[in-house]
């Protein structure tokens, strides 16, 4: 399956809370079909780290707000080298730490925060249609407001055990990571995502919900190339 013309390229939203397999599902979703490939956590991550690094309080609205136009946030849309720059400076790796990830939601909040990036990420699905090229965004509010027209919605989810287990492998460089901390960590961010007033975290009434608790990686992925497949030929 090949994505076509800009008219018909193809657009496939990933949702999903934080450890519920978006970001593995959606590379790998996009590296099979050829589709370029868009994490806007990181642009979040991004923001907020920028946020950190200039001292801004995050859990001042105001103060983020005043600077959310500052940053300059570059994505690289390649599944198999996904890349973040802001300011120039490469921070795939300081984006991932505790500290930015017990911070995002507060940034993420923020209206005017959700107002740049989401234009960015429409912006980028812009340039991948006109492209011919299609794309697979992965987020919280892909398919209800950044995407609504998608191709294809998908909205993963986990049990919290198993969420909180995938995260923390993915901070085992932290050793004061463990499963309970991250699963505290992860309800703390669900809470702000899903009740946030702007774009908060929730499933398009027509996602397909995919429980990732049980499945291995693989099996996430064909579901979702089942799908678009599906998808592609109505």
């Amino acid at each position: 399956m090949n994505a076509g013309p800009a008219d018909s390229a193809l657009v496939i939203a990933v949702d999903g809370p934080s450890g519920s397999g978006k970001s593995s599902t959606a590379r790998g979703v996009a590296r099979a079909l050829g589709l370029r490939y868009l994490d806007t956590g990181a642009m979040y991550r991004g923001m907020t780290w920028w946020m950190i690094q200039h001292r801004v309080p995050v859990d001042d609205p105001a103060a983020v707000a005043a600077r959310a136009g500052e940053p300059d946030i570059a994505m690289g849309t390649d599944p198999d080298a996904p890349a973040i720059r802001v300011d120039g400076t490469d921070v795939a790796q300081p984006i991932r730490t505790r500290e930015v990830t017990n911070a995002v939601s507060l940034v993420s909040a923020v209206p005017e925060v959700r107002a740049r990036l989401v234009d960015l990420q429409r912006r980028i699905i812009g340039e991948a249609r006109r492209d011919g090229a299609g794309i697979v965004m992965e987020g919280r509010d892909i398919g209800s407001v950044v995407a609504p027209e998608a191709t294809l919605k998908v909205y993963l989810t986990a049990s919290e055990n198993a969420r909180a287990e995938r995260r923390t492998k993915e901070l085992d460089a932290d050793p004061a990571t463990t499963v309970a901390l991250t699963r505290t960590e992860l309800a703390r961010r669900d809470r702000i995502d899903s009740t946030r007033a702007t774009s908060p975290l929730a499933k398009a009434d027509d996602a397909v919900e995919i429980d990732s608790t049980v499945l291995s990686l693989q099996e996430v992925v064909d579901e979702v190339l089942r799908l678009a497949d599906k998808a592609v030929r109505r």
